[in-house]
C-alpha cells in the first residue's frame, strides 16, 4: 500500500467553480509552420500534435495579461458567482505551475488583488498538473477541521515563454530527432485559468457535496517529466505506462467500496488523446461520460480539470456523481468524488 491515501470529507462543499479562457488562440499548424525547416531536415511529418497528441488549438493570454492578473480576476468570478464576500475567506491556494520568481509566492500578489483579509492565510501548492485537487483536498481538511470557514483555491497558467524557447531551440540546425520528440508534450501546453470557492456543506445546502475520494504516489518516476521556465522533456512512454500503473493501483483500491463505476461523470486532467483513451480502456469507463478540452485548449496544467468542470456544470443535474481524476509528473495521482 506504499504511497496510498484515502480520504473523507464531512462537511464540505464546492461553492462555486469558475474559468477564464485565454483570449489568442494559436493553433498547432502555426506551431508545424515556425518548425517547417525542422520537421523537413528531420523527416517529421507536420500535423503531428494534432494527430498524435489531439490538440489542435491551444491559448496564450494578450499581451496586456499576466497569469496571476487571470488567477486574480478567475478567483473574483468564483467569489462572485459563490456569494461570498472576500472578508468571509480564511484560506487561499494557489497551484499555478507558472511562476515569474521564486519568492515570494504567486499566492500572496493573488491575495493582494483579491483583497482578502489579513487573517486568510496564503500560499502556493504545487505539484505539477495535480496541484489544483490537492488545493481542494487541503483546503476542505481544514474546513472539516474547523480552521477556516471560506477557502479558495486558484490556478493561473503561461506556458507562452516556454513554447516560444522551446520553438527556438527546435529551430537550431543541431537540434535531433531525439530533441523533437523529448520536447513535443511542451507545444501542447495552453494558458488558462480557474478558481474554486469552498466551504461549509451545512451552511450551503444547494452547494455541490465533497465526498472524498484516494491518492496514491509512484516517486520512483520521479525523473520522467522535468520542466523549467526554458522548457519541459518528457519521456512519453514512461509517463503512460508510469501513470496508468498508478491510476489502476488507486483505482482498484478505492473504486470498488465507492461504487466509481457508476459515477456519471469522469472530469480527468486534459492530456492527450492517447492518454484519454488507454484510460478510458484501462478502467473499463463509459468514453461517453469522459469530456474532453484538450483538442481546443491543449493542456492548461493544473487548471485543465476545473476548466474541463466548469465546461460540464450545464450538463450536470443535482444529484449527479462527478470523480476529479488527475495524474501529475513525479509521480502523483489522486481521484476526489463530488456530489452534484
Amino acid at each position: 500500500m506504499n504511497g496510498n491515501a484515502t480520504f473523507e470529507h464531512h462537511d464540505v462543499a464546492l461553492l462555486a467553480v469558475t474559468a477564464i479562457e485565454a483570449t489568442v488562440p494559436v493553433s498547432s499548424s502555426t506551431f508545424d509552420e515556425q518548425l517547417r525547416p525542422t520537421l523537413r531536415r528531420l523527416r517529421l511529418p507536420r500535423g503531428l500534435l494534432g494527430r498524435v497528441a489531439g490538440v489542435h488549438e491551444r491559448r496564450w493570454w494578450d499581451s496586456g495579461t499576466t497569469f496571476d492578473d487571470a488567477a486574480v480576476a478567475v478567483g473574483a468570478k468564483a467569489l462572485a458567482e459563490a456569494g461570498i464576500d472576500a472578508d468571509a475567506v480564511g484560506l487561499l491556494v494557489n497551484t499555478s505551475v507558472t511562476r515569474t520568481h521564486l519568492e515570494p509566492s504567486v499566492a500572496s500578489r493573488i491575495h493582494d488583488g483579491l483583497g482578502l483579509p489579513s487573517r486568510a492565510q496564503n500560499f502556493d501548492l504545487t505539484n505539477a498538473c495535480l496541484g489544483f485537487v490537492n488545493g481542494m483536498t487541503l483546503a476542505a481538511q481544514l474546513i472539516d477541521a474547523g480552521q477556516v470557514d471560506y477557502a479558495v483555491v486558484v490556478d493561473g497558467e503561461d506556458p507562452q515563454p516556454t513554447q516560444e524557447a522551446t520553438i527556438r531551440r527546435l529551430s537550431d540546425p543541431a537540434s535531433t530527432r531525439a530533441d523533437f520528440l523529448r520536447e513535443f508534450a511542451t507545444l501542447t501546453l495552453g494558458a488558462g485559468a480557474a478558481a474554486a470557492v469552498l466551504g461549509r456543506a451545512s451552511a450551503h445546502p444547494g452547494g455541490h457535496r465533497l465526498v472524498g475520494g484516494v491518492s496514491r504516489a509512484a516517486t520512483q518516476h520521479h525523473d520522467l517529466c522535468v520542466g523549467g521556465v526554458d522548457g519541459m522533456s518528457t519521456d512519453p512512454k514512461g509517463l503512460l505506462d508510469g501513470g496508468l500503473e498508478l491510476v489502476v493501483d488507486a483505482w482498484n483500491e478505492a473504486a470498488p467500496q465507492r461504487g466509481w463505476a457508476d459515477v456519471d461523470r469522469f472530469v480527468t486532467h486534459q492530456v492527450s488523446t492517447v492518454h484519454t483513451h488507454s484510460l478510458v480502456r484501462a478502467l473499463g469507463l463509459d468514453p461517453a461520460k469522459v469530456p474532453t478540452t484538450f483538442p481546443r485548449w491543449g493542456n492548461v496544467g493544473p487548471a485543465s480539470l476545473p476548466m474541463t468542470l466548469v465546461s460540464q456544470q450545464g450538463s450536470l443535474s443535482s444529484g449527479d456523481r462527478v470523480l476529479c481524476m488527475g495524474v501529475g509528473s513525479g509521480l502523483n495521482t489522486a481521484m476526489t468524488e463530488i456530489v452534484w
